[in-house]
C-alpha cells in the first residue's frame, strides 16, 4: 500500500486511456508516475530510479536534466511565446532552425515544412504528395507504398500508412485506398530457407516491382519507410536492400521519403540513417531527438524541385489551404536550435559510434541463451527477440506473452524498455556512457532470467 496522498496510487486512476497498454490491468494497479529526470534515469513518485532504455519514447537524445534546454524555453517564452508561420509571417527561431536542418541534412533537401508530431508530419507528407502530382499533371499517380510492420503514426492517414495490425484494430484503418503496404526487410522473420541477405533483398526488390507493375505505375507516387524500422520491431534491413528499393522507385519516377523520426539526429551512429543505409531522398521527416522531445516539433524536408511545384500551383489557387497553429513554434524550435547545439558540441553522435559497439556486442552475449531467437541493431538501437524454439524460430503462444513479462521484469528490475511482440527494444539517451551501457545490460540480465524461469514453469519452452 502507498501512502503517500500524491501518489498515483492514491487517486483515480480511471481518468484517462493509456496508449499501447491494457487499459484494465491500469484500472487495479495505476500507471508508474514518473516524476522527475536526470541524465539517463527517471525516478517515479515513490522515489524509484529507473534506466531509461528507450530513451522516453526513442526520443531523449540529452537526457531528462539538461539546464540548456530549459533556459532556452525560458528565454522565448519570455521574449515571443507563440507566433505563427501563416500569412507569410514567420519568427526568428523557426527560420533559423529551417536554415540549419537544410545545411544538416542530406543534399537535395531544401525546403522545410513544420508542424507538431511526426504522425502530423506523415499526413501532411502525404498531402503534399497528392497536391505535387495534381500540380504538375498527374492526378492518377496517388498511391503511397509503405510497409507491413512499418510505423508512420497514428492519425487516420499516417496510421495507414503504419503497418502493424494493432494500430488498425477497430479504427477502421488503412482508412485510405490509395495507401499499399509491401513486405517487411527482416530476413530473420521472413526469408526462405537458405536465401541470404543478398537474395533477400533482391526479393523484396523484385516484389516490389511487381506491385507497381500490379497496380500501374502511372498510379504509383511514392515509397516511404523508416531507414530502421522501429516500433514494427527494430528491423534492420540487408546491406543492399535500400539501393535496390531505391532503384525501383526511380525505374517507375517515385518518390523516395525517409521516415527519419526514430533514427534521425545521431541514433545509429551518423548524423542522419539516410547516411547510413545510402538513402537519397526527396523528402525526409525528422522529430523526436529534434528537441529530445523536450517540446512537441517535427519537420518535413524536401527538395526545391518538389516545393516549386507546390508554390506554382498554390499562386495558381490563390491560396495553399494546409498548415498548423503551432507548426514551427517559437519555442519549441527556439528548443530545438539549442538542442541540436548540444548534440554537436559534446559530439553525440560520435558518442553513439563510440557506445554502440558495447550496447551491440553485449546484447550479442545473450545470444545462446535459450530464449533468444536473434539479437539486431545499429548504433543505439537494438532489439532482442525471443523464441520458444531456437531451432525453429518459432514464437510464444498467445504471440507477445513473453516479450510482454521480460518488459514487466525489466520494469521491477529498474530498466524501461519496450516490446513490439516478443522483441524487446533498446534505445538509450545518446549521451550513455559505458559504465551504464553495462548496467542496462546487468538489469537485463536479470529480467531474461526472471523470464526464463517464467517461461519453464509454464512449459512454455521446446523440450
Amino acid at each position: 500500500m502507498n501512502d503517500n496522498p500524491n501518489s498515483y496510487a492514491a487517486r483515480d486512476t480511471r481518468v484517462s486511456i493509456h496508449p499501447y497498454t491494457d487499459a484494465r490491468k491500469f484500472e487495479r494497479e495505476g500507471p508508474i508516475v514518473i516524476e522527475r529526470g536526470k541524465g539517463i534515469y527517471v525516478y517515479d513518485d515513490g522515489g524509484k530510479e529507473y534506466i531509461e532504455g528507450l530513451a522516453g519514447l526513442w526520443s531523449v537524445g540529452v537526457g531528462f536534466s539538461e539546464d540548456r534546454l530549459a533556459r532556452a524555453a525560458a528565454e522565448q517564452f519570455s521574449k515571443l511565446p507563440f507566433y505563427h508561420n501563416f500569412m507569410q509571417r514567420t519568427h526568428i527561431p523557426s527560420t533559423e532552425l529551417a536554415q540549419r536542418l537544410v545545411a544538416m541534412t542530406p543534399a537535395g533537401l531544401e525546403r522545410v515544412f513544420f508542424s507538431n508530431s511526426g504522425s502530423e508530419a506523415n499526413d501532411t507528407v502525404v498531402k503534399l504528395v497528392w497536391y505535387y502530382n495534381n500540380a504538375i499533371g498527374r492526378p492518377k499517380k496517388k498511391k503511397i507504398i509503405s510497409r507491413q510492420r512499418a510505423f508512420h503514426g497514428v492519425t487516420v492517414l499516417s496510421g495507414s500508412l503504419t503497418g502493424l495490425p494493432g494500430n488498425h484494430a477497430d479504427f477502421d484503418l488503412p482508412f485510405a485506398a490509395n495507401v499499399l503496404h509491401t513486405a517487411c526487410p527482416h530476413h530473420y522473420r521472413y526469408a526462405t530457407a537458405g536465401e541470404s541477405e543478398e537474395d533477400f533483398a533482391t526479393r523484396l526488390a523484385d516484389e516490389l516491382e511487381a506491385m507497381i507493375l500490379r497496380e500501374g505505375p502511372e498510379t504509383i507516387a511514392a515509397f516511404i519507410g523508416e531507414p530502421v524500422m522501429g516500433a514494427g520491431g527494430v528491423i534492420v534491413p540487408p546491406r543492399t536492400y535500400w539501393r535496390k528499393i531505391q532503384a525501383v522507385c526511380r525505374k517507375y519516377d517515385m518518390l523516395v521519403i525517409a521516415d527519419e523520426v526514430i533514427t534521425g539526429f545521431g541514433r545509429t551512429g551518423n548524423m542522419f540513417a539516410c547516411e547510413t543505409f545510402g538513402i537519397t531522398p526527396d523528402m525526409m521527416v525528422v522529430s523526436k531527438q529534434l528537441t529530445s522531445s523536450y517540446q512537441p516539433l517535427a519537420a518535413i524536408l524536401l527538395s526545391d524541385q518538389i516545393y516549386q511545384a507546390l508554390a506554382d500551383n498554390s499562386a495558381k489557387l490563390g491560396t495553399f489551404g494546409h498548415g498548423f497553429t503551432t507548426g514551427g513554434h517559437p519555442v519549441a524550435t527556439a528548443v530545438a536550435l539549442e538542442n541540436l547545439k548540444i548534440i554537436e558540441e559534446r559530439d553525440l553522435v560520435g558518442n553513439v559510434r563510440r557506445v554502440g559497439p558495447l550496447l551491440q556486442d553485449g546484447l550479442k552475449r545473450f545470444a545462446d541463451h535459450p530464449m533468444v531467437g536473434e539479437v539486431r541493431g545499429v548504433g543505439l538501437v537494438a532489439a532482442v527477440e525471443l523464441v520458444v524454439d531456437k531451432a525453429t524460430k518459432a514464437s510464444f503462444t498467445p504471440p507477445g506473452s513473453a516479450g510482454a513479462y521480460l518488459f514487466a521484469r525489466a520494469i521491477e528490475h529498474g530498466l524501461l524498455l519496450r516490446n513490439s511482440g516478443d522483441a524487446v527494444m533498446f534505445c538509450p539517451p545518446m549521451i550513455i556512457e559505458p559504465a551504464q551501457i553495462e548496467e542496462i545490460l546487468a538489469r537485463f540480465a536479470r529480467a531474461l532470467d526472471d523470464a526464463h524461469q517464467w517461461a519453464q514453469s509454464e512449459g512454455r519452452l521446446a523440450a
